[in-house]
């Protein structure tokens, strides 16, 4: 049985980590380079750094404090935020990534996604889709860090990159991000029953039984949390603790 993984996620924004809640209300969380560290002694399975503003202030990531991180941790660890090219993802891949994450610039041009798995392997692209349901009870995919909607409901548009030759899905529920009030378990059931690649939900995970519901319910791959890590609420061991009680497959 393959184990369930516990992904802590960096949101970088000038160089620091910071937390929201419904991608807005930004606030400090810490430095990178010590959460890092700490997450990997702890053991969290991966690490995901997303620099939140790169796409909308068109810049690069930052690769050197990829860099620094790179050389704090020895987990597999993914890094996002204003990948447009392939010299962009050799970059980061140099820097110590082994995985890199994109989105709004997959979704403009979905080609990008097939020429980066043809030219460094569909195991090292994940596709992060920000997802909001609507009024209509659609989830639908936003771009630009969550503040571009789109017309195209999520399930069409991650099959659609699938095809394409993305390795993982990153599925953040905008509604949930930052609240604690639990996983977004529907949309993330539907993606992990209906696709061949895993599924890593985002986006309200607040205690234990939250991530339990993911794994059970949700039918996640992998789980992703910030905040809960961050400030403390959660400690990793104490969850892979229970989680191993109540019958999910984690690496200890």
């Amino acid at each position: 049985m393959l184990t369930k993984r516990i992904i802590p996620c960096l949101d970088i924004k000038n160089g620091r980590t910071v937390k929201g809640v419904n991608f807005e209300q930004i606030r400090d969380a810490g430095d990178p380079i010590e959460l890092a560290a700490l997450y990997a002694s702890q053991g969290a399975d991966e690490l995901v750094f997303l620099d939140i503003t790169a796409t909308v202030e068109q810049r690069k990531t930052l690769s050197a404090l990829v860099h620094k991180i790179a050389h704090r941790i020895n987990i597999p660890f993914t890094v996002g935020g204003g990948i447009k090219t392939e010299e962009d993802v050799r970059v980061l891949l140099q820097n110590g990534a082994d995985k890199i994450s994109i989105n709004t610039a997959a979704f403009l041009d979905p080609l990008t996604i097939s020429r980066f798995a043809k030219q460094f392997g569909s195991q090292c692209i994940v596709l992060a889709i920000d997802a909001k349901c609507e009024s209509d009870n659609n989830w639908y995919v936003y771009l630009n860090g969550g503040r571009t909607k789109t017309d195209k409901l999520v399930v069409d548009w991650a099959r659609e990159a699938v095809d394409l030759g993305v390795g993982e899905i990153l599925l953040t529920s905008m509604n949930h991000d930052g609240t604690k009030q639990g996983f977004a378990l529907d949309i993330t059931a539907q993606l992990s029953e209906n696709l061949p690649v895993p599924i890593i939900a985002s986006g309200g995970g607040g205690t234990e039984a939250h991530f339990l519901d993911v794994f059970t319910k949700g039918k996640a791959d992998a789980a992703l949390a910030a905040s809960v890590f961050h400030y403390k609420e959660i400690a990793i061991p104490d969850l892979k603790q229970y989680l191993s009680q109540n019958g999910i497959a984690v690496r200890i």
